[in-house]
């Protein structure tokens, strides 16, 4: 059974900084792409970041420029997400899904599998 799982969320003070993981079971991740995408509520789901297959090329919304590092592990079969000086407008759902392929598909709905989400809360 193919499953992805995250997790690392919790509650965070402006400036912090938390690691997403997303682990992969049954299924290697070695032929998709990941991307981290978020909701929060009552808004659209937007993508945060991307990776490639390889892990050769990534992409960040302009938001997370900067601040969060996309990286994946392959042997692992795990993807994380560094997030870096967290800000308020950061507190959402954050998601992991997989797109087949080598590289990143344009737009959010193009993803194979996604997770179930882990709540990342960043409050004073």
């Amino acid at each position: 059974q193919s499953q992805l799982v995250e997790s690392g969320g919790g509650l965070v003070q402006p400036g912090g900084s938390l690691r997403l993981s997303c682990a992969a079971s049954g299924f290697t991740l070695d032929y998709y792409a990941i991307g981290w995408f978020r909701q929060a509520p009552g808004k659209e789901r937007e993508g945060v970041s991307c990776i490639s297959s390889s892990g050769g090329s990534t992409h960040y919304a302009d938001s997370a420029k900067g601040r969060f590092t996309i990286s994946r592990d392959n042997a692992k079969n795990t993807v994380f997400l560094q997030m870096n000086s967290l800000k308020p407008e950061d507190t959402a759902v954050y998601y992991c899904a997989v797109s087949y392929g080598s590289y990143c598909p344009k737009g959010v709905y193009n993803y194979d599998y996604w997770g179930q989400g882990t709540q990342v809360t960043v409050s004073s």
